[in-house]
């Protein structure tokens, strides 16, 4: 079609084009925030909507001040165990000090010094007495930090069941919610697509082209781009349904144009040369021609033998000579190339 526009026409169509392909985007950009701010309609849910607080508040305390005791159990243990090591020493060191006391006594066999055997030994038993005491604690405080450990294992398990509990309802509830967004998403996009298609038959060659064309691609954009990626996955079996109906639909469209495509086409056949040519369009016959497509029937034909004046496969004039100057002339041109002479169809 293009070359039979004017030159200064094919500029201003480039013009109107940048014109659609910018209303377009502004709506895309208005589009998208709305789009965007959609799920903010819904209530963003958390685990804690859903968990058991009557059940849940007194166990996260239990845990909260098991944790607190446990923490201080450990620190009272490491005392413990450090005081414990040092009585071990200190028992140990007094048994070798003690043991070489012993030694040195029998060399000598000095009798005044059963005295100082006593308070030796009665030292040494304190120090042993120590070391139990210390052992005993440290044995204590293990058994508490032991049972300690055992309940806070027992509450953050019932904790973890409820938790789960509520993580399987948050589940089901992001679904719905995720349907809810859908569905108000599809309500916005499904009248923008119902606009565009009757843009699209009634409107896309107006005055007006750009801006209806602009929102056709605003309209498609919204479907494709803004919704389609956003339908609900329940085991595919939405997104195979929604597939499933837009073949459906858009297959039995094509089938229904095809149909009446060919109605029209056998239609105009039966018309007379003369009548068909009138009722094609001047630029469209010439964007056929320009493709060696018969204007009438746009099934192929060899424009360039220079023979052939009617279409072999509906009949309709393709050539025919000038009244003025008898050239061979294109049927649809408006004036004949040669002598530029007006000629009727």
């Amino acid at each position: 079609m293009s070359k039979s526009l004017r030159w200064s026409e094919k500029w201003f169509r480039r013009g109107l084009w940048l014109v659609a392909f910018a209303f377009a985007w502004f709506l895309i950009g208005l589009g998208g925030a709305v789009v965007g701010d959609l799920p903010n309609v819904e209530h963003r849910l958390t685990q804690e909507d859903f968990l058991d607080k009557q059940a849940a508040g007194p166990l996260r305390m239990q845990i909260e001040a098991g944790e607190r005791q446990r923490n201080a159990l450990q620190d009272e243990l490491k005392q413990a165990r450090l005081q414990q090591q040092a009585a071990r020493q200190a028992s140990l060191s007094a048994r070798e000090t003690f043991a070489n006391w012993v030694a040195t006594r029998r060399a000598t066999s000095q009798p005044d010094q059963d005295a100082a055997l006593i308070e030796r030994s009665r030292q040494l038993d304190a120090l042993m007495e120590e070391e139990k005491r210390r052992d005993g604690q440290v044995l204590g405080l293990e058994k508490q930090l032991l049972d300690l450990n055992q309940v806070l294992k027992l509450n953050r398990t019932e904790l973890s069941l409820l938790e789960r509990d509520a993580g399987g309802k948050l589940e089901s509830a992001m679904r719905k919610m995720e349907l809810r967004v859908f569905l108000y998403r599809l309500a916005l996009t499904l009248p923008l697509l119902v606009i565009a298609g009757w843009l699209f038959v009634r409107k896309r060659n107006s005055t007006y082209w750009p801006f209806a064309w602009g929102f056709i691609f605003f309209a498609l954009f919204a479907f494709f781009v803004e919704l389609v990626p956003y339908l609900p996955s329940y085991g595919g079996y939405v997104r195979y349904t929604v597939g499933i109906v837009l073949t459906v639909l858009l297959g039995r469209q094509a089938i229904v144009a095809l149909n009446r495509y060919l109605q029209r086409q056998q239609q105009a056949e039966q018309l007379s040369d003369a009548e068909r040519r009138r009722t094609l369009d001047y630029d469209l016959a010439q964007a056929r021609l320009a493709k060696q497509v018969c204007p009438g029937c746009e099934r192929s034909v060899d424009l360039k033998d220079g023979k052939t004046d009617f279409c072999p496969h509906c009949g309709i004039g393709l050539f025919q000579p000038c009244p003025a100057c008898h050239a061979r002339r294109s049927t649809f041109a408006h004036y004949c190339h040669a002598c530029g002479a007006a000629g009727g169809n």
